[in-house]
């Protein structure tokens, strides 16, 4: 990888430094009385990279915030200390608090793409808070978390990036303010294996040349073994899901189960005359399950944004059960808006921070008339438990849940719009291995029970290989294979699909 060897002081010291973080026996209550956290202990001197593991809802990210003094909104310290650069960060003034964090602190969240301006290019999001605001500087940061300048990607906004590129774009953010200390969550959540790798050797780089003190939470474990120099596991465990089942009937095996149930062809899609998606095509028949790789920035995302009418196409059709299908919402009716419904790789960013779960799962229901008002309650109840939330979760916020509980209401909110196609954009890539097989177990009866349709982007190969029929890889925005998933995985024929297959363990592969 390229680093620029002159952003930071070299480190001075031996390395029995004093630790740069020190939480002791920190406990943390939810307005209700819950424990979000409890005794947790932390230890992160400079030049350590220290990883946070345990299962959703474990209190990682919890954890994470206390390291800034920003606890989430009507949460309550009740014992311990966390003590950041000398200070007892939660017996700081707010202006104090404020300097701490603007300049020797560095965070980036769960969801990196909601802290980026949509209004904003990515020069001006680095320019920003970057101590030198040269173009060379802008450039070198770009290269180091491995987004180099092409004199095009630096022009784009938020919104024509991909969800990889937006999570590096927040660490070129993090790093322009050279902090003595890096707090991420959940960094290499939606990103190819060898992009993932390379994420991880920058952070070891900058950890040990650069004398940062890092702690990262993180549910890939091998990430964690390969590169994590200390490793903290967290201990309040969440209940182990179980899945509700659906409430429709099985769908009788007839000969229209096997017609397309979603048609793409000849996509193209520009972002200010920069192809993003090249004559794509994409054919998924009813009930089955297709999945769609490449690496980050291939255009996976921006093909199912247009797909269910979030971005606008420049040409090519989109048809939804042999009905062909605007380009953007305002032109499909409220079925087909219900027929095709999109969950997120990023799911605090799609919640109304504002809303309630029952209110955020209720309103499709309300919007599309689902059900009569006066079952909306009850029925969101139903749904919550198809997806393994205890129906008292309908009175918290988003902010009151983990990453893989809000991934779940996610879900929820899709389902209860009864759509024909559900399309999932990394939904396991920030959930422990536990969660995301419970997860893919629901979506597996959703085919069974309902007969939905399934597209799932992913970047874990075996996962794509045991849950889909059909696989399209995408490489720079056009399809360069497709077919049965076993054919293409077992005999690629692109070296796109092939490098792809080289980042995973064979011993994964069918």
């Amino acid at each position: 990888m390229s680093h620029t060897p002159d952003r930071y002081a070299k480190p001075e010291g031996p390395p029995s430094d004093p630790p740069a973080v020190q939480v002791t026996d920190l406990t943390v209550t939810a307005p209700d009385g819950r424990l979000l956290l409890r005794d947790a202990s932390l230890t992160v001197r400079p030049g350590r990279l220290v990883a946070l593991t345990g299962p959703s809802g474990a209190g990682k990210t919890t954890l994470l915030r206390a390291l800034t003094g920003l606890l989430p909104p009507g949460t309550t310290r009740t014992a311990g200390h966390v003590d950041v650069l000398g200070h007892d960060v939660f017996a700081l003034s707010d202006p104090e608090l404020r300097a701490l964090r603007g300049t020797r602190l560095a965070y980036v969240g769960q969801d990196p793409g909601s802290g980026l301006n949509p209004r904003m290019r990515v020069r001006s999001l680095v320019r920003e808070l970057a101590s030198d605001r040269s173009a060379e500087a802008v450039a070198a940061l770009l290269a180091e978390v491995r987004l180099p300048d092409d004199g095009r990607l630096a022009a784009r906004r938020p919104g024509a990036l991909s969800g990889g590129q937006q999570r590096r774009v927040a660490l070129a953010r993090a790093l322009a303010r050279r902090p003595d200390i890096l707090i991420l969550d959940e960094p290499t959540a939606g990103l190819h294996p060898e992009l993932r790798d390379e994420i991880g050797q920058l952070l070891h780089h900058l950890a040990r040349e650069h004398h940062l003190a890092i702690v990262f939470s993180c549910h890939d474990p091998a990430v964690v073994e390969r590169f994590a120099d200390d490793v903290v596991e967290l201990g309040i465990r969440v209940p182990p899901l179980r899945l509700a089942p659906a409430v429709r009937a099985p769908v009788p095996p007839t000969a229209d189960t096997r017609a397309p149930a979603l048609e793409v062809r000849d996509l193209h899609v520009n972002f200010r005359g920069t192809p993003a998606l090249t004559g794509v095509d994409l054919t998924v028949t009813a009930g089955s399950a297709a999945g769609i790789v490449g690496v980050s920035g291939s255009g996976k995302t921006t093909l199912v944004r247009t797909v269910v009418g979030l971005q606008r196409s420049t040409s090519g059709t989109i048809h939804l059960a042999g009905t062909g299908l605007s380009t953007g919402l305002r032109g499909r009716t409220r079925a087909q808006r219900c027929g095709l419904q999109l969950v997120t790789q990023n799911p605090l960013g799609a919640l109304n921070p504002s809303r309630t779960v029952g209110a955020a799962v209720g309103r499709p229901l309300r919007l599309h008339r689902r059900c009569a008002s006066r079952e909306v309650g009850e029925r969101v109840a139903d749904l919550l438990e198809q997806v393994g939330l205890p129906p008292a979760f309908a009175g918290r916020y988003p902010h009151e849940l983990s990453g893989g509980q809000r991934q779940r209401v996610a879900i929820a909110r899709a389902l209860a719009a009864e759509p024909e196609v559900l399309i999932c954009d990394e939904i396991t890539s920030a959930l422990d291995p536990d969660t995301g097989h419970a997860i893919m177990d629901l979506l597996t009866d959703l085919r069974e029970r309902r007969g939905t349709t399934l597209v799932l982007i992913s970047h874990d190969l075996p996962l794509i290989a045991d849950r889909t029929d059909t696989v399209t890889v995408l490489e720079a925005g056009r399809v360069v294979e497709s077919g049965h998933t076993a054919d293409v995985f077992i005999d690629p024929r692109h070296a796109a699909t092939q490098a792809l297959l080289g980042m995973s363990a064979p011993a994964a592969m069918p």
